[in-house]
């Protein structure tokens, strides 16, 4: 019959010639003086033909990263407020203070705090006395601080709570209690993190805490859920 063309391929390596129809690959690779992918066939020992041994080898990079504390430290400041236990809280302090938010009818306050300074840098620059000046700024700052906050409107009351740079629940906790440790779960299987309970202590006796917990910034309001529980937060807070 007609002669046929056989191929073995290995990666980019490959082996022709020409077959009749009773030979075999086998028989090509036997009488092949060539080798396979450049190596004798004699050197392939019992290793399969057509295939060849191939070392790989792998190389990674160390990257340095902060020592996980949690939840013990190695060596815990004793001037911490709280010791130990408020490393069991994911609660700190921000890295960054928040930037300052003037409400809309407080800008009259800003004003005449600004006028205050003013003055005062320029009672420093000029060695000149303006003492009843800043008295009389003062004053007048005290009496604006009183009106405006004893009559204010319900709009202005709701803008008051919803401040951004409000302390938070945890802000009073840790700012009142010795010790403060937060408890979880609603044991059904969740944790909601907009509804913090724990126990604290106050001159030494122990109570227990609970409140609605808000972020301070945009990532912890997304983690708290912007303050809004889920029947898990009031499960948890009736098994406290």
């Amino acid at each position: 019959g007609g002669k046929k063309m056989a191929a073995i391929t290995q990666s980019s390596c490959a082996l022709t010639g020409n077959l009749g129809s009773k030979n075999s690959a086998s028989d090509l690779l036997s009488s092949s003086n060539s080798g396979v992918c450049g190596l004798p066939l004699r050197a392939l020992g019992r290793t399969r033909l057509g295939m060849r041994k191939r070392s790989l080898i792998i190389t990674a990079k160390l990257r340095k990263v902060k020592k996980h504390e949690y939840p013990w430290p190695e060596d815990p400041d004793p001037n911490v407020k709280g010791g130990v236990l408020s490393h069991l809280s994911h609660f700190k302090p921000l890295k960054e203070k928040p930037k300052p938010v003037t409400l809309e009818f407080e800008k009259p306050l800003i004003d005449l705090q600004k006028k205050i300074v003013d003055v005062q840098r320029m009672a420093n620059e000029t060695g000149l006395d303006f003492s009843d000046q800043i008295i009389s700024l003062e004053n007048k700052y005290q009496q604006a601080l009183k009106d405006l906050y004893t009559h204010l409107t319900p709009i202005q009351r709701v803008q008051i709570a919803r401040h951004p740079n409000r302390p938070t629940f945890l802000d009073h906790v840790f700012n009142i209690t010795e010790r403060f440790v937060e408890l979880h779960g609603d044991r059904a299987g969740y944790d909601d993190p907009a509804v913090v309970t724990g126990l604290g202590t106050i001159n030494g006796r122990s109570y227990m805490f609970m409140g609605h917990q808000k972020g301070r910034n945009t990532k912890e309001n997304i983690q708290r859920n912007f303050g809004m529980p889920t029947p898990h937060g009031y499960r948890k807070a009736l098994r406290m």
